[in-house]
């Protein structure tokens, strides 16, 4: 014997007119027809093979079979709404946990933190910092800010933000800074470039965009960590390369200078969550950061 549920539309249909005791009142809550909820009523008996109401009067009487679905449809339903109302409640309580880098962290989110939390003061955000491991797949994680090329992940939703520019970038108190600050991109290849292990191809990828021959491009001190890189080229240890957001208050504030400009690559940064945990709360943050990297552009 198949044990299959009668379609769910027509078990609705019956809850709603059991506990209303009128068809009209059940397809004014359900916001269907009168005779849209006569015809689930009807697959509703032919599926099961016993009639559920009985004509009294004017009005409809439960049998004994529609007595007994009645008090098993209401108390599922009930634990449905009431599960399915605590869910919601928790998904709103709960905060919103977005993965970045630390140097994306530090540099860029964490300055504007304040205006964030005041624009949407219901996002309940919190940052996760973490460098090329996070993944936003993961339980914990609901989205992940971050620099990529497309094509995308077909289980992710991606809100291209804005597109990278990386630029070479140095200190006033750099020894050479005289020197430098009006000559040539070319004059680089002079220089012992201050470079980051977690992206080797910065500098040859700028220098190629520049007409330079990146083999002929010499590096000195190397870091595990853009964020290390940038600290070294506000110290004035050098000429460091990198994404335009991460520096444009050092650039604002003179702590560092890009002589040379800032060249579009094919990465965006981009907002990832995945498809499957569709949250209003990550377009609201898209639009935000989308029109806070443009107001810092400017």
């Amino acid at each position: 014997m198949s044990r299959d549920l009668p379609p769910l539309n027509a078990l609705r249909a019956f809850e709603a007119t059991a506990r209303l005791t009128s068809v009209s009142q059940a397809a004014e809550q359900l916001n269907v027809t009168h005779g849209a909820v006569s015809r689930q009523l009807k697959v509703l008996e032919e599926h099961l093979g016993v009639s559920l109401f009985v004509k009294e009067g004017r009005g409809l009487k439960l049998t004994d079979a529609g007595t007994r679905l009645r008090d098993a449809s209401s108390e599922a339903f009930e634990r449905l709404r009431n599960v399915c109302a605590e869910l919601t409640q928790s998904q709103v309580d709960a905060p919103f946990v977005l993965g970045c880098s630390g140097s994306l962290l530090a540099r860029w989110f964490i300055p504007r933190l304040g205006r964030l939390n005041a624009d949407l003061p219901d996002l309940r955000l919190h940052l996760s910092a973490g460098e090329g491991d996070l993944d936003p797949r993961r339980p914990g994680l609901d989205a992940l800010l971050v620099f990529a090329e497309p094509p995308w992940p077909a289980d992710m939703q991606v809100y291209e933000l804005v597109s990278e520019r990386i630029g070479p970038v140095v200190s006033p108190r750099y020894a050479r800074y005289e020197q430098l600050r009006h000559a040539p991109a070319s004059v680089l290849l002079d220089e012992p470039l201050l470079h980051t292990t977690s992206r080797p191809q910065a500098w040859p990828n700028w220098a190629q965009q520049n007409a330079i021959e990146s083999k002929d491009l010499k590096f000195g001190q190397g870091f595990e960590h853009l964020y290390y890189l940038l600290e070294a080229a506000v110290a004035g240890l050098g000429v460091a390369i990198a994404p335009e957001p991460l520096v444009v208050q050092d650039l604002q504030a003179g702590r560092l200078v890009a002589p040379w400009g800032f060249n579009e690559t094919a990465a965006q940064l981009t907002l990832w969550l995945p498809k499957r945990a569709a949250d209003g709360r990550a377009r609201q943050l898209a639009q935000w950061l989308k029109a806070e990297l443009a107001r810092s552009a400017d």
